[in-house]
C-alpha cells in the first residue's frame, strides 16, 4: 500500500453529502435564511441526476413551499396524473381493486426525478451553492467527538493499492455542519449510525429493490396521465412485491417492480420476476411495438415512522431516504425527502446563528411539528402488516388502518427482524423457474446494464468488499446457494468452477449499479459496499 499523502482542505459553513432532492432541497432552503453561508454539496454521480433513480410520480407539497414559482422557472412537471388503475393480478387475469386513498393522485405528476434534480441543482447555484459532481465522500472527518465535514475518494488508486500514473488525492470538506443526505444505505450514514448508536430504541430498518425500465412506445398506444399499480402475480402471497407503470411525457412508459428484501426463498429473483411480468397480458399491451431505452435499480427504504434513526449527532444531521423518510403505502418519497432537507437548513440555519451550537438541535422538534410526521406516522402500520400477515391479511390491515382507525390505531407494528435475517436455506426452499428472455420484452442482465451507462475504472480498487472471503463459500453456497447471484439486479455476482466441484465466488465489480442490494440482504453482512472512484456508476439519462 502507498503512503498517504497530504490532502487540499476547504473550510465551508455547510457541507451537503448528496445532491437528490433532500440534499439540494436543504442547499436552496439554507441559501433563502442565510444567503451569507458557504455551503457546498458533494455528489459522487458524473453529474447530478446521474444515480438518481424514482418512479416517479411527484408530489408538489414540498416543491410549492420551497420554490412557489416553480412551474414559471420551468421545473419539468409536465404531466398530470389523469387515471389511478391499482390491479391484483393472478398468472392470467386482472382484477381492479379501489384504489386507496393513499394512492390517488389528482394535482401530482408524472416526471423523471433525475431531471428534476437536474433543474433543482441550477436553481441551487443561482443561490450561489457550490455543487461538485463526481466526487465522492469516503470518510467521515472528526475532532473531538464532533463531525467537522468529509474527505473525497482519491482517484487513481490501482487494485493493488498502489497510486496510479494519474493519481490524486481526496480532498478534505470541513464544515460546522454536515448534512448527510445519501440516499439509501448511506455508506458514510452507515458508519454514523454505528458511531453514534442511532438506531438505539428504534426498530430495524426494511428495505425493498426497486428496479425500473423506461420505454419509448407508438404515440397512438400513449395514454398520458395514466398510472397503474398491481399487486399479486408473479411473487407469492408472502413476498412484498408489486408494479407500477406510467405513461408521460414524449410517449414514454415508466415501469418498474418493487420486491420487499425481508422475502424468505433465496431462489427468488427480483430481476426476472420483473421481466416475466412484462409477459402478463394485462401488461405485455403497455409494451407491444415498442423499445426499452434505459434501465436502473436503486434499493429503497420501507420501514418509514418506526425505523427512523436518531436524526442529530455533533456536526450534523440526516436527511432523506438515507434517513429513511419515504411512505410506503403512497409510494411517494420525493416531497418527504424534500421536507426533511428543508426542515434540517431551518435548524442547521439557527445553530449557524448560535456560535456555541454543536449541533442542529431544533430538527426532531421541527420535523414532529410538521405534516411529514403526521404523514408518516399516519401510515405505520401498513407496511408491517403486509410482513406480518402476507398479502390478503395485509390488505385487510391497511383497509381497517385507513378506513376505520384513519391512521389513528391505538397500536404500532413493528418491523421484527433486518431484512438479511430472513432468507430461508436453499434446500427447504422451492426453487424458481424463470422463463429465458426474448431480447424484445423480456431481457438479461448484462443488456440491460449495458443501457444503464454503468462504468467503472476497472483497475481500481473492488468497491464490494468481504469481511470475510471464507463466508462467500461456507455460508452462501452452501447454505443458501449464493443468493446474491439472484438478488443483484446487475450480474455482479457470479459463481464459477461449481461444476468442477470447486465454487468461488466471482465479483464482477465493473457492473455494480449501486443499487445496495447486496449490503442489505446478505445473510451474514458479509458483503460491505464502499463508494469507488467518484463519476463511477450509472449515468441515467434524462426521462429515468
Amino acid at each position: 500500500m502507498s503512503e498517504a499523502v497530504a490532502r487540499e482542505r476547504m473550510d465551508f459553513d455547510v457541507v451537503i453529502v448528496g445532491a437528490g432532492p433532500s440534499g439540494l432541497a436543504a442547499a436552496i432552503r439554507l441559501k433563502q435564511l442565510a444567503p451569507d453561508a458557504a455551503i457546498c454539496v458533494v455528489e459522487k454521480g458524473a453529474e447530478v441526476g446521474a444515480h438518481i433513480l424514482s418512479g416517479a410520480i411527484i408530489e408538489p407539497r414540498a416543491l410549492d413551499e420551497l420554490l412557489p414559482d416553480w412551474k414559471a422557472a420551468g421545473a419539468p412537471l409536465t404531466t398530470p396524473a389523469q387515471t389511478d388503475r391499482f390491479l391484483y393480478l393472478t398468472e392470467t387475469r386482472a382484477f381492479q381493486l379501489p384504489t386507496p386513498p393513499t394512492m390517488h393522485n389528482h394535482g401530482n405528476y408524472i416526471s423523471s426525478l433525475g431531471d428534476v434534480c437536474r433543474w433543482l441543482g441550477q436553481q441551487a447555484e443561482a443561490l450561489g451553492v457550490e455543487i461538485y459532481p463526481g466526487f465522492a465522500a469516503a470518510e467521515v472527518l472528526e475532532e473531538d467527538g464532533r463531525v467537522i465535514g468529509i474527505a473525497t475518494g482519491d482517484m487513481g488508486v490501482t487494485r493493488e493499492g498502489e497510486h496510479g500514473a494519474n493519481f490524486a488525492p481526496g480532498m478534505e470538506l470541513c464544515a460546522r455542519f454536515t448534512i448527510f443526505a445519501e440516499g439509501c444505505r448511506g455508506s458514510l450514514t452507515k458508519r454514523l449510525i454505528a458511531r453514534y448508536d442511532l438506531n438505539a430504541g428504534r426498530d430495524p430498518q426494511t428495505y425493498g429493490i426497486g428496479i425500473k425500465e423506461l420505454w419509448e412506445i407508438p404515440k397512438e398506444r400513449h395514454q398520458p396521465g395514466l398510472v397503474v399499480h398491481t399487486i399479486g402475480w408473479p411473487v407469492d402471497s408472502a413476498t412484498y412485491g408489486g408494479s407500477f407503470l406510467y405513461h408521460w411525457g414524449e410517449n414514454l412508459v415508466s415501469y418498474g417492480y418493487v420486491v420487499g428484501l425481508d422475502y424468505q426463498n433465496p431462489w427468488l429473483s427480483p430481476f426476472e420476476e420483473m421481466q416475466r411480468l412484462k409477459a402478463h397480458p394485462e401488461m405485455r399491451a403497455h409494451f407491444e411495438g415498442g423499445r426499452r431505452i434505459a434501465y436502473g435499480a436503486r434499493a429503497i427504504s420501507e420501514g418509514g415512522f418506526q425505523s427512523l434513526p436518531k436524526l442529530t449527532f455533533p456536526g450534523g444531521c440526516l436527511v432523506g431516504d438515507t434517513a429513511g423518510f419515504l411512505n410506503v403505502p403512497k409510494i411517494k418519497g420525493t416531497h418527504t425527502a424534500m421536507k426533511s432537507g428543508m426542515l434540517a437548513a431551518e435548524a442547521v440555519a439557527e445553530a449557524l446563528a448560535a456560535e456555541d451550537a454543536v449541533e442542529p438541535a431544533s430538527y426532531p422538534e421541527r420535523l414532529r411539528e410538521s405534516w411529514l410526521w403526521e404523514e408518516l406516522c399516519g401510515v405505520r402500520n401498513i407496511r408491517p402488516g403486509f410482513a406480518k400477515w402476507g398479502l390478503l391479511g395485509g390488505l385487510v390491515n391497511a383497509a381497517l388502518d385507513t378506513y376505520v382507525f384513519r391512521g389513528r390505531a391505538p397500536w404500532t407494528l413493528h418491523h421484527p427482524h433486518p431484512d438479511n435475517a430472513t432468507l430461508m436455506e436453499a434446500e427447504a426452499s422451492q426453487p424458481i423457474a424463470y422463463p429465458k428472455p426474448d431480447g424484445k420484452l423480456t431481457f438479461d442482465r448484462l443488456s440491460s446494464v449495458f443501457i444503464s451507462n454503468t462504468n467503472h475504472e476497472e483497475n481500481q480498487p473492488v468497491h464490494l468488499r468481504l469481511r470475510d472471503p471464507a463466508k462467500a463459500i461456507a455460508v452462501n453456497w452452501e447454505m443458501y446457494r449464493s443468493p446474491e447471484t439472484r438478488y443483484c439486479p446487475a450480474g455482479v455476482y457470479e459463481i464459477v468452477g461449481a461444476e468442477e466441484g470447486e465454487p468461488r465466488l466471482q465479483i464482477n465489480a465493473q457492473n455494480c449499479v449501486h443499487c445496495k442490494t447486496c449490503d442489505i440482504k446478505d445473510p451474514t453482512q458479509n458483503i460491505d459496499w464502499a463508494t469507488p472512484e467518484g463519476g463511477g456508476g450509472p449515468v441515467y439519462p434524462g426521462g429515468m
